[in-house]
């Protein structure tokens, strides 16, 4: 199967963006682990001003039945807890809370 690649985008809260910062310079082991298990590689995020971008690959073969996995996950909910009340919700699309899927248009190996 070849990876799929996602990039993401999301507001954060003006008042939230150090604490975003720091959560994310020591990410809790038991989150990268279920990041890896759920097959996401090479995820980086990236910040400009408010805005976060996320880029991620996945290389596994059922995508929602791996995010079903991480979101049923109690780190990662407890991880989110303190993650998720950092954004602006629904800043870009009533349809994503926190994160906006991108369209991708171009992609070179």
């Amino acid at each position: 199967m070849r990876k799929r690649i996602f990039g993401q985008v999301g507001k954060l809260k003006k008042d939230k963006i150090e604490e975003y910062k720091k959560l994310h310079a020591a990410v809790w082991p038991d989150v990268k682990q279920m990041i890896e298990e759920c097959h996401l590689c090479n995820y980086s995020i990236f910040l400009q001003g408010e805005w976060v971008f996320a880029y991620f690959e996945y290389t596994g073969e059922n995508y929602d039945e791996d995010m079903k996995r991480m979101e049923a996950d109690p780190v990662t909910q407890q991880w989110w807890t303190h993650t998720h009340p950092c954004f602006e919700t629904y800043a870009v699309d009533e349809k994503s809370e926190f994160y906006h899927d991108m369209q991708q248009i171009f992609y070179m190996e």
